[in-house]
């Protein structure tokens, strides 16, 4: 069952930090990179260092298939869209 909804960049970090577990598949649009992967682990905002909400992910493809860490304090501005699957649940998120 696929859902759409609207939110906004503060909205979707807290959604993140709530629902999103490690080897569920996300799917992040921002800028002009789309990263789709496996979630790896998710790391809670460090106020020393100043980094944000980072999730670590196995991205899935072919040719790159790698695993990076997104750091969401450094997309506040670029950040266009995600996309959630947990089990056959599959959640749209269009940021505004």
């Amino acid at each position: 069952m696929v859902k759409e909804v609207q939110m906004t960049f503060d909205e979707a970090v807290e959604y993140i930090r709530n629902n999103v577990h490690v080897t569920d598949i996300l799917e992040v649009s921002y800028n002009r990179i789309f990263a789709p992967g496996e979630v790896l682990g998710i790391t809670e905002e460090d106020e020393e260092t100043g980094e944000g909400l980072r999730v670590a992910m196995q991205l899935n493809g072919e040719i790159l298939n790698q695993s990076i860490e997104i750091d969401f304090k450094n997309l506040e501005e670029d950040l266009i869209e995600m996309r959630h699957i947990h089990d056959d649940e599959e959640l749209i998120i269009e940021i505004l």
